[in-house]
């Protein structure tokens, strides 16, 4: 895929602070939004992972805050899966603004939890493949 999957979203007024910024925890909302809507996308749907006993985990996020977003403002989230093998996954995610200035980066570990044994399953990308009509959606 040449670019990667992104959602818009508008900042709005009740997610901001006292300052008038989004607020801090906000980010990581628009970031599972993004992550979600690209599994929809590909076809992959929480029942779906469910049926088959898995869910997705986040295990590490960090955020680099570049640029304010107040109320109004309309962002693109970007999301990109990052496979290295083992029972992680990389996540990397941009938040542009509409003249693209770019306002956040997030990095991400994930990984599938195998629901019933409450461990991660290897290899996660065989599970994506699985359940998705387009695994080229996350680079497979």
């Amino acid at each position: 895929m040449s670019e990667p999957f992104s959602v818009r979203v508008t900042v709005r007024g009740y997610e901001t602070d006292v300052q008038g910024h989004l607020n801090q925890a906000v980010y990581l909302n628009y970031a599972e939004h993004a992550r979600w809507s690209l599994l929809q996308e590909a076809g992959i749907t929480q029942t779906g992972l469910i049926a088959r006993g898995v869910g997705p985990v986040a295990l590490e996020t960090t955020i680099r805050y570049r640029r304010e977003l107040l109320a109004g403002d309309e962002v693109d989230v970007s999301c990109t899966f990052v496979w290295s093998g083992g029972k992680t996954f990389g996540i990397e995610q941009t938040i542009t603004k509409s003249d693209g200035t770019v306002a956040a980066e997030l990095t991400g570990v994930g990984g599938i939890l195998d629901l019933e044994r409450r461990k991660l399953v290897a290899n996660p990308q065989d599970i994506f493949r699985a359940l998705a009509k387009d695994p080229g959606l996350f680079g497979l």
